[in-house]
């Protein structure tokens, strides 16, 4: 095993130094500063190579069987039948094969933040901007806000360098209020955070875990539960207690903005400091790190870009206000789970053999709440762990949302082709030398979040987050990529980063719809994947890119193979080969490989078989349901047919949703067009299983052989639809499969069983 040492050797952040390509050249130098990080390149990396040569001979061989199958098809069916199988393992082929561009260099990153201090002073430390975005106080709570930014204003970090920018897409006064009264608790917080050098600095997660008893913790905990208690009051019932000790400031805007509602449509910019490193102070005479509230102004006369131009809006108010060379962005959900995160990231950031091109460096997603199963597969071990660790061993990882350090220099055009704002106040190396408050500070910012600032400008196509896609972090990154930027992996022992998971099933596919939806957006746009992306980042990273960006599209192969068979056994009709022909041991070793490689890397990465099994699970159930529907408005989208706008996911917990999830009871409840067409597959599915071994049993024939691997196939998925049947028959709680649904699902299923069998006779 072969491990690259990377010393330190600092330069300022600045733009215009152009330092040489990092040389990975391992060092051994007695002279040499100390070591801030390591690169290991996997062991799996022959083995995964010698795999995939060995795995491409089996599908060019089973290519070369649909062509003779094809040419030799005596009848109209036969013929239609294998096209359909043509096309389906087309789809599914180009899918693995593209997934193999995460297994050619796969390589393991460690940074030792220990050593940071040995080789740049505190007073050097560059500043850093957060940027944490929320848009409904109802789906997403403010406490849940106000605990991640809590978290990281808490940061192992100095304090008057750190600057929270939250953005408030719903111009909530609800939101507002609690962040007034989440700067008050900050002055006792903080302290109390360092003094006791706390690793949890969620006050919600903290309070949960078995923690310390003192009175001094009491009566922080106190004061947390009050704050608590006043913000969920707020929300729920819409004002101001007149018991609570609130101040008259927060009573004012409060009352102000109630006037006008609670979630504004039309609004003018509403820019908040809550807190000023320069006056505010906590409990202990330390300054206090920056707080700044952002509404944008909003019309609906202009395009609001969704979270995208929440960001950007966030990159020129506080380019105006601070502007920190380095930028962190947090979903509302994502809290910090170490302190040391930001010296983690800056052991890579301030490599200086890394600068001239490092864009930015990113932590995986993880979450806390998973049952033991992870029914839903919300993990997405293999986007969020498994694959970039792939992704890394080429140009870096994509951007996924939240848990990102960004150089502020990387959101304005590529490495050597920098494009400069409109204005010189938001250029990356612009100092701010003014307080917050002053005037002019506070005009520029105002003026930077109107509504039609980025009219005639080059935000969102050349400059900042891009627009064009609901992924919005999928697209960003890939962009970068595009313009020469590389990123970096960072995945330490400690989560970096927590976050919640949906407990209900809806929630998830609705939220993979999106995801779909907007990365048909980039597959099919003039930036495509596939050619513009192979042609500016070479084939690998084409390819890994391409993985995700045809996601979608692989409901036709799933839908094919729920389908077809079943419907084709139900009819007695044999579409695969016979246990005796050798091209069965073909169809075998594609399955098994496929899914055995598959397994593998989910539990060499910490996964479990039954965590495996769900994931699986759902990947057939996401080709059923959002990746079907995904793809069906996409299309719909295309040919200019309005179709549904964004959502925001729900993070609010029902008890007794959540109380299922624990025992990992799948939550149906409502109904939804995404659960029928999942129900009629596990309609047919099961009525395909019954029938076909009551044949192979009783009827035996001829046929008898033809007929196992539709049979095993079918068994297999009537094993992943159980929580569908039980949901349809052995439940009577909340959760169930809704009537109307399973009604739904079964008309549709004859109508699918009749047509079929019109065709296959």
């Amino acid at each position: 095993m072969i491990t690259i040492h990377c010393r330190a050797n600092l330069q300022p952040l600045t733009n215009m130094e152009k330092p040489p390509l990092r040389d990975y050249t391992a060092t051994n130098a007695a002279s040499a500063p100390p070591l801030l990080n390591t690169l290991t390149p996997s062991r799996r990396t022959s083995s995964n190579r010698a795999f995939a040569a060995v795995y491409t001979c089996a599908i060019v061989a089973l290519f070369y069987r649909h062509t003779q199958t094809l040419l030799s098809s005596k009848t109209l069916v036969s013929f239609y039948v294998t096209l359909t199988l043509f096309v389906s393992d087309l789809i599914l082929a180009f899918n693995w094969a593209s997934g193999q561009a995460f297994r050619m260099r796969p390589v393991y990153r460690k940074e030792f933040p220990e050593n940071l201090g040995k080789v740049v002073k505190t007073s050097d430390l560059p500043g850093l901007d957060v940027f944490i975005c929320t848009a409904d106080p109802y789906k997403e709570p403010p406490i849940s806000v106000v605990n991640t930014a809590l978290s990281v204003m808490a940061y192992d970090y100095p304090t008057e360098k750190i600057s929270v920018y939250v953005s408030d897409d719903g111009g909530s006064a609800f939101t507002l209020f609690a962040f007034m009264e989440a700067a008050r608790f900050a002055a006792h917080w903080l302290p109390f955070c360092r003094k006791n050098d706390i690793a949890k600095r969620n006050p919600d997660e903290y309070f949960a875990t078995d923690y310390k008893m003192s009175s001094e913790t009491e009566d922080i905990k106190i004061m947390y539960e009050s704050m608590k208690m006043r913000v969920e009051h707020v929300v729920e019932t819409g004002k101001i207690s007149e018991e609570y000790n609130t101040s008259d400031e927060v009573r004012q805007v409060f009352s102000q903005w109630s006037i006008d509602g609670f979630t504004r449509q039309n609004h003018p910019t509403v820019i908040q400091v809550l807190l000023d490193q320069n006056k505010d102070k906590d409990i202990t005479g330390n300054c206090l790190p920056n707080l700044v509230y952002v509404s944008r102004q909003k019309s609906k006369t202009s395009p609001h870009h969704f979270k995208a131009g929440a960001l950007n809006v966030l990159v020129r108010v506080s380019a105006a206000m601070t502007n920190a060379p380095v930028i962190l962005t947090l979903d509302c959900d994502m809290y910090s789970n170490d302190p040391t995160t930001p010296l983690r990231a800056l052991c890579y950031i301030l490599d200086r053999e890394m600068q001239s091109n490092l864009g930015y460096v990113q932590f995986p997603q993880e979450y806390h709440g998973l049952n033991k199963s992870d029914i839903y597969a919300c993990e997405h071990k293999r986007l969020f762990k498994v694959h970039p660790v792939g992704y890394d061993g080429l140009c870096g990882p994509n951007y996924v949302g939240t848990g990102c350090f960004f150089r502020r220099r990387a959101l304005c055009g590529g490495p050597s082709t920098l494009i400069l704002p409109e204005i010189d106040g938001l250029c990356p190396d612009s100092v701010v030398n003014k307080p917050l408050t002053a005037p002019s500070v506070l005009e520029l910012a105002h003026h930077v979040a109107g509504c039609n600032y980025e009219n005639q400008t080059k935000w969102g196509s050349k400059i900042g987050f891009r627009y064009g896609s609901l992924v919005e972090d999928y697209y960003t990154g890939y962009r970068m990529k595009c313009e020469g930027w590389r990123s970096i992996f960072c995945y330490p022992e400690t989560a970096a980063f927590l976050g919640d998971v949906p407990f209900n099933l809806l929630d998830v596919l609705s939220q993979n719809k999106r995801w779909a939806i907007g990365l048909l957006e980039v597959a099919f746009s003039r930036y495509s994947t596939i050619t513009f992306g192979v042609k500016s980042m070479g084939l690998f990273m084409g390819l890994a890119y391409s993985y995700y960006a045809f996601w979608a599209i692989l409901t036709i192969p799933i839908t094919t193979y729920c389908l077809l068979p079943q419907l084709a056994l139900l009819n007695e009709l044999s579409i695969f080969p016979k246990v005796s022909d050798p091209w069965f041991l073909l169809y075998m070793f594609l399955f098994l490989g496929a899914y055995g490689q598959d397994l593998l890397e989910f539990v060499v990465d910490g996964g479990t078989i039954q965590r495996w099994w769900s994931d699986q699970r759902m990947w057939i159930m996401r080709g059923l349901s959002c990746h079907a529907f995904g793809l069906t408005e996409f299309v719909v989208k295309s040919i200019g047919i309005p179709a549904e706008g964004f959502n925001v996911t729900s993070k609010i917990i029902n008890d007794e949703e959540s109380k299922r999830y624990e025992q990992g009871v799948f939550e149906f409840g409502v109904p939804s067009p995404l659960f029928v067409t999942l129900t009629m597959a596990a309609i047919i599915n099961l009525l395909s299983l019954i029938i076909g071994l009551v044949h192979f049993i009783v009827d035996g024939g001829s046929n008898k052989e033809g007929l196992v691997m539709q049979l095993v196939l079918t068994g297999l998925i009537v094993m992943n639809c159980l929580p569908v049947y039980q949901a349809i028959a052995l439940r009577s709680d909340k959760g169930k499969m809704p009537t109307k649904t399973t009604v739904t699902a079964t008309l549709l299923a004859s109508a699918v069983y009749v047509v079929a069998s019109l065709f296959l006779k």
